[in-house]
């Protein structure tokens, strides 16, 4: 449990900069330069940091039932050789 909210905090961290960065990016693309180039690299980190962010939380989430699984399974094993 305390492994998962670590990874979870540092994906939230990671994931809340890149999406900070993109947008400024995106931005400043798209009002303050004329360059169209920033523009589409602003929204490629944003998707980028929504796509590791989802990832993380799939990674804690599965962690959990796993670790769940096997704990019901070994005390299942238990009560039958009681």
């Amino acid at each position: 449990m305390i492994n998962s909210a670590k990874i979870v905090r540092a994906v939230s961290i990671l994931c809340g900069s890149l999406i900070t960065i993109g947008v400024v990016s995106f931005l400043y693309g798209y009002f303050g330069s004329g360059y169209g180039v920033l523009t589409g690299v602003g929204i490629g980190i944003v998707m980028g940091a929504v796509f590791i962010f989802i990832m993380g939380i799939f990674l804690v989430a599965t962690e959990e039932v796993v670790t769940k699984d096997k704990k019901t399974k070994y005390h299942n094993k238990e009560e039958a050789h009681v």
